[in-house]
């Protein structure tokens, strides 16, 4: 958690408030394709 918090800290220190939705996007895929190999695979699917 805490590079969570430093990467918070340096986005509000050098003013990159645009890379935070680039961020979120990025962890979403992320969870999605970690997500397909679980059980949950069938709900995404729906989702598309």
């Amino acid at each position: 958690m805490s590079f969570l918090a430093e990467l918070w800290d340096y986005l509000k220190t050098r003013k990159k408030y645009w890379m935070a939705p680039v961020l979120v996007i990025m962890l979403l895929i992320g969870a999605l394709i970690v997500l397909q190999g679980t059980a949950v695979a069938p709900f995404i699917y729906t989702l598309f």
